[in-house]
């Protein structure tokens, strides 16, 4: 299976979350099914059921966790020297011929949330971003049609 790109903070909050599944989760949800077993007839036992179906998806999150931190390629933009090149894990601030500015972080796909102004390196404004530098003019086709912003600042965090 190919490499999957992954900030720092990326593979610390994964690290973090199968942690959390293993130590905390996965013993509370055993304990739950052995207080469900108690109750008597499994049959018609809907505590039962419902713990046990909780475990299967926390055990389906593990091993997809564990999957993706096995396939992760860390990439700490802090130790590449690229004298203001946009690349995997920057963080751009755009500005618009209005003076307006937005900010973004290119990260893996797992970590993305636009929300936070992290998107994915397969997204299209990261596409047309990878490879400028500072102060470039950049065209990213979006569904409302062509935005035109200016790369002001390019950051390594």
């Amino acid at each position: 299976m190919q490499r999957v790109p992954m900030t720092v903070n990326g593979e610390k909050a994964l690290r973090e979350e199968l942690e959390r599944l293993k130590n905390k989760d996965r013993p509370a949800v055993i304990a739950a099914i052995a207080e469900a077993r108690a109750h008597g007839d499994l049959k018609e036992n809907a505590e039962y059921h419902a713990a046990r179906e909780q475990q299967s998806f926390m055990e389906g999150r593990i091993q997809e966790v564990e999957a993706k931190l096995s396939h992760a390629q860390v990439i700490d933009v802090r130790k590449i020297d690229n004298k203001g090149r946009v690349i995997f894990g920057s963080t751009i601030v755009l500005e618009n011929k209005t003076g307006e500015t937005v900010t973004y972080q290119i990260v893996g796909e797992d970590e993305s949330d636009l929300k936070q102004g992290k998107i994915s390196v397969g997204s299209p404004i990261a596409r047309a971003l990878v490879g400028k530098e500072d102060g470039d003019a950049v065209v990213i086709q979006a569904p409302s049609g062509a935005l035109h912003y200016s790369i002001a600042e390019v950051k390594y965090l």
